[in-house]
C-alpha cells in the first residue's frame, strides 16, 4: 500500500537457535523444580522423619484433632485492646519506635493452650497473652507470652516429642505415665523446668498474671549496642492464688468470664519489664533462667480496656509471630525462635483457607 514501508531488522532480536530455546527452556524448568522442591520439603516429603513446620502441625492435629478456622495451639482464645504507654526508659536498650516517649495501640489476645477451642478452664491452665504493637511509623512488634517462669523444653524436637507424649490414652483420658517418663528421661532439661514451674503458683486469673516472654532477643539501640534482653508484663493488680470455689464453677469459661467482668468495671494494666542478660546468661536456653540479680528496666505500661469475640479483623487474624520485630529488636540464638515462627505460619496458613467457627467465648453475654 502506499506509505508503507519495509520493516526494518535492525534492532530484531536474531532468532533463537535450537540449542538457545532448549537451554531457556531447562532454565525455567529448574527454577519450577525448585520451586516444587522447596513445597515438598516444607511438607517432608524428603524424609517423612524430618521434623518440618507441616509435620509439626501434624502433631497437634493428631492430639488435639482439626477445628475448622482455630489456630493449632492456643485455640481457645479472647480478643483484647488498648495501647502501651512508654516512658522512654527502654530507649537506651533499643531504638524501637515503641520505646520512645509515647502512646502505641495494641491489639491482644489471651489464651489457653492447646489446639481444642472448646476446652474447659482449669487451675493449671497455662495462659497466654499475644500482643501486637503498631507504631506510628508503621513498625510492628509481636510477642506471644506466656505465665510460666521458663519454657518446658529448649529445642523444637523436644516440643514435639512433649506433644506427642502428652497425647491422652483413649482409655483413661489422661497422658500414659510411660511414655512421659520416658519422655523426661530423655529430656532432663525438661524435668529441670518442670521443677521451676511448679514452684511458682497459678494465679486467680489473667488479670493478676505475669506474662514472660521467656525466650532472649538482642536490643540494639541508637549507637549499634547490642544487649541481650528478655521480658515480662507484670500486673498492677495484685496476685491472688485460685481458690477451690473459682475451680469449682460449673462455668466452662470462668477465666475469661472473670477477665471480662474485670474490664467492665475499668481498664487492666500491666508494666512491662524489661530483663538485662549479663556475659555468660544463657541467650539459646528458654528452660534456664537468669539470676534475679540481673537489672530491671520498668519500660512503661500496657492498659487493656476493650474486650471481644474473635471475629473478621481483630485477634483472629493476627499471627502472633514472635519474629515480627521493629528496628531495634534482633532475634537471639535461641533455636525455638525460628522454630516457632515456621510453625505459627504453617497454622495461620491452614486456618486461613477454612471455615471459620464461632468463637468459644462470647464477651457481648456477660453481664457487665
Amino acid at each position: 500500500m502506499p506509505g508503507d514501508a519495509t520493516p526494518s531488522t535492525e534492532n530484531q532480536p536474531a532468532p533463537l537457535s535450537v540449542s538457545n530455546t532448549l537451554a531457556r527452556l531447562a532454565g525455567i524448568g529448574v527454577v519450577i523444580l525448585c520451586v516444587v522442591a522447596g513445597f515438598l520439603y516444607l511438607g517432608g516429603w524428603f524424609n517423612p522423619h524430618e521434623l518440618t513446620p507441616a509435620r509439626f502441625v501434624n502433631g497437634f492435629e493428631e492430639v488435639f484433632g482439626i477445628h475448622s478456622g482455630f489456630r493449632r495451639n492456643h485455640a481457645k482464645g479472647m480478643c483484647v485492646t488498648g495501647y502501651f504507654d512508654s516512658n522512654g526508659q527502654g530507649a537506651r536498650l533499643s531504638k524501637a519506635v515503641v520505646f520512645q516517649t509515647g502512646r502505641v495501640p495494641v491489639i491482644g489476645r489471651f489464651s489457653l493452650p492447646g489446639g481444642n477451642p472448646f476446652v474447659s478452664d482449669s487451675p493449671a491452665s497455662v495462659r497466654g497473652m499475644g500482643l501486637d504493637f503498631t507504631a506510628g511509623n508503621g513498625e510492628e512488634w509481636r510477642t506471644a507470652m506466656v505465665d510460666i517462669p521458663v519454657f518446658a523444653v529448649s529445642t523444637a524436637q523436644g516440643f514435639y516429642d512433649q506433644l506427642l507424649a502428652s497425647k491422652p490414652d483413649p482409655a483413661t483420658g489422661k497422658p500414659d505415665p510411660e511414655r512421659l517418663k520416658a519422655f523426661f528421661a530423655a529430656h532432663p532439661e525438661s524435668a529441670r523446668a518442670l521443677t521451676i514451674i511448679k514452684a511458682k503458683p497459678f494465679s486467680s486469673g489473667f488479670d493478676n498474671s505475669t506474662f514472660n516472654g521467656l525466650n532472649a532477643f538482642r536490643f540494639i539501640n541508637a549507637a549499634d549496642v547490642s544487649t541481650p534482653v528478655r521480658w515480662s508484663m507484670v500486673p498492677t493488680d495484685a496476685f491472688k492464688p485460685e481458690d477451690t470455689a473459682q475451680s469449682a464453677n460449673p462455668d466452662k469459661n470462668y477465666l475469661f468470664d472473670d477477665f471480662i467482668a474485670r474490664v467492665h468495671s475499668g481498664p487492666v494494666q500491666w508494666r512491662l519489664i524489661l530483663t538485662v542478660g549479663q556475659p555468660g546468661d544463657p541467650s539459646d536456653d528458654a528452660t534456664i533462667p537468669w539470676p534475679e540479680d540481673r537489672e530491671h528496666v520498668d519500660a512503661g505500661t500496657l492498659t487493656l480496656d476493650q474486650v471481644e469475640a474473635e471475629a473478621p479483623g481483630n485477634c483472629r487474624d493476627i499471627n502472633y509471630d514472635p519474629l515480627v520485630l521493629p528496628v531495634g529488636i534482633a532475634p537471639s540464638d535461641d533455636p525455638l525462635l525460628s522454630a516457632r515462627s515456621a510453625v505459627y505460619s504453617q497454622s495461620f496458613t491452614r486456618r486461613a483457607g477454612e471455615t471459620k467457627e464461632p468463637s468459644a467465648i462470647t464477651p457481648s453475654e456477660v453481664q457487665k
